[in-house]
């Protein structure tokens, strides 16, 4: 999902089937958006380029066929959208990749519960989504084996002042909101779940995180 949403039935309303039509197509025309490249880099640094992808808000696809293409064996993606998730089906069969890839339509905090394991779990630009941002993280970190990485607005006064823009510009429309977490927290969370930072690369809004687990750190 390109960022960001409560799941207070706004999904549909803000990342509609138009938008996703034209997010694909500039993903085919340009490639990856900067933050999906920077956690593909990640990942492939931190040696966890294999194995199977959980793709939590995955939008059109991108980090997923990304990872596919360096590696991956399969990927499930969860999405909330219809639009993106009928957006992401279309280009895993253009792609020959509709066998490699699961897809799970809704809220992953909802369905979590049916959603197996993966050995990396990623959330490019998604945890923005969400105001109950804890769970979220606890649950994605409770599915991943190995890795974890994420993608997430910069905690600084001028990332700030424009989401307060944009929601406000959205207030007319829709109860859609974006939320910039604390860096500090959403680190603390992570931590204490078993995992340590080994990569970290940022743009001046955007950071990309990937974690490993520490040896003799089991998924709880």
């Amino acid at each position: 999902m390109a960022c960001c949403c409560t799941f207070t039935n706004t999904v549909d309303q803000q990342f509609t089937s138009k938008k996703a039509g034209q997010e694909l197509e500039r993903y085919r025309r340009k490639g990856a958006g900067p933050t999906t490249r920077l956690l593909v880099a990640g990942i492939e640094q931190a040696g966890v380029g294999d194995g199977t992808l959980l793709d939590v808000g995955a939008g059109v696809g991108a980090l997923t066929f990304e990872l596919l293409d360096r590696g991956f064996r399969r990927a499930v993606i969860v999405e909330a959208s219809a639009g993106y998730t009928a957006a992401a089906s279309l280009e895993a069969t253009r792609r020959g990749r509709a066998t490699d890839i699961d897809f799970v339509s809704g809220d992953f905090l909802e369905v979590a519960g049916t959603v197996p394991m993966a050995s990396v779990v990623a959330l490019d630009r998604v945890v923005c989504c969400y105001p109950l941002y804890e769970e979220l993280l606890r649950e994605a970190l409770r599915h991943a084996e190995r890795g974890f990485a994420f993608s997430y607005p910069r905690d600084r006064w001028y990332v700030r002042a424009g989401m307060r823009l944009e929601n406000a510009l959205r207030r007319r429309k829709s109860g859609f909101r974006t939320f910039v977490h604390s860096e500090t927290r959403m680190r603390e969370l992570i931590t204490l779940a078993g995992f340590d930072l080994v990569s970290q690369r940022r743009t001046l809004s955007w950071s990309a995180d990937v974690f490993i687990r520490r040896a003799g750190q089991c998924p709880s």
